[in-house]
């Protein structure tokens, strides 16, 4: 907390002396989402480059002082939240003047914006997100109040906080984690108690984009215990891109990569090629949309694809059929395929890239 409190200090020391300068104050932060920042490492994935290029956000001019205003009044916030060990989500915050911020995407991007700035992880800013993302499985842990929890009763799904970056004793004998894309594969699996039939393991869903909890207890659980991850998509560019955050980061929070990304994540399925394999009606599967084009091609040339020939090819087979499809496709064979047949044999055998 000291760190924090230095680092908000030094940025008001450098607005106090521009003042007493008369000069207009400054404030420099990264440019976040430019890829001309971004480099790629195959041990860590997205990160950022250490001098990248930045903007300054002024005080005095038109643009940018509202921006200006912005962050300095979100800096006021975290250094007393910090100072007397409280949390805010970033809905209290935006909710703290509306007619400031304007709306709640504005306060996410200034927060990582003050994050990268800083150069302080986002958590210990006491900033939380509001949660989405659930666990279950062949886990439990101790929280740091000393409450006891244990997921592998089926019946337990235990959405994830920023409580479990500061659990103790964390202990599973889970053979590997599954994520899965979206919340209703996810009920599915856990009412055909998936991870106790097939081998124990340990299930997450970001129910569609993870957030940052998410990434954080994937990372976490991955330090901990060097299990094989998994990941259980649809078979669409949404769903590689989603899982591409999980295995290789996102640009925008690039500058967190080492404690976000776990580059030897697998992907599972669902693969484009198996549809083919597993002859899926055609008139079960769903036409692309432009924008679903837009987003193969930009994901086809990053730079990650280049080091994934396998992966190359199936999103080729993707892009070549222009068809997607969701997991719930499987269904079209039996109601319990995905469960009974399906991941079994993918992981038995190893049909995972």
């Amino acid at each position: 907390s000291s760190e924090v409190l230095e680092a908000i200090e030094n940025v008001i020391q450098g607005v106090l002396q521009s003042l007493a300068q008369k000069k207009a104050p400054v404030l420099t932060v990264a440019n976040r989402t430019d890829w001309r920042n971004i480099e790629f490492k195959d041990s860590v994935g997205l990160q950022m480059i250490p001098r990248c290029t930045t903007k300054h956000i002024r005080s005095d001019c038109p643009q940018s002082a509202k921006r200006f205003a912005r962050m300095l009044k979100i800096l006021s916030m975290i250094y007393k939240m910090v100072q007397s060990n409280t949390y805010a989500t970033k809905r209290d915050i935006y909710y703290s003047d509306t007619l400031l911020f304007g709306t709640q995407s504005v306060v996410d991007q200034i927060i990582n914006d003050i994050s990268c700035m800083l150069k302080i992880p986002r958590r210990n800013l006491h900033v939380l997100s509001t949660t989405k993302g659930f666990v279950a499985g062949n886990l439990s842990y101790t929280e740091e109040d000393g409450t006891k929890v244990n997921c592998t009763c089926s019946a337990t799904v235990c959405i994830i906080n920023h409580n479990h970056l500061n659990t103790k004793d964390l202990t599973s004998h889970a053979k590997f984690i599954l994520i899965v894309e979206k919340d209703a594969t996810f009920q599915r699996l856990l009412d055909d108690d998936f991870f106790n039939k097939v081998s124990p393991c340990i299930m997450i869903t970001g129910r569609g984009i993870p957030d940052l909890n998410t990434r954080l207890l994937v990372r976490k659980l991955w330090d901990s215990f060097q299990i094989p991850i998994f990941t259980l998509m649809d078979a669409d560019p949404h769903g590689v891109e989603i899982m591409c955050v999980y295995k290789y980061g996102s640009v925008s929070m690039s500058f967190e990569a080492h404690h976000l990304t776990v580059p030897s994540i697998k992907w599972l399925g669902l693969l484009p090629s198996d549809l083919e394999r597993l002859n899926i009606c055609k008139d079960a599967l769903i036409p692309f949309t432009k924008q679903d084009q837009n987003k193969l091609a930009s994901i086809q040339k990053r730079p990650y694809i280049a080091c994934q020939p396998l992966w190359k090819k199936e999103l080729e087979i993707m892009a070549a059929s222009k068809l997607k499809a969701e997991i719930q496709v499987l269904t079209s064979l039996s109601s319990d395929y995905l469960s009974r047949v399906y991941l079994p044999n993918k992981l038995q055998f190893g049909g995972w890239l």
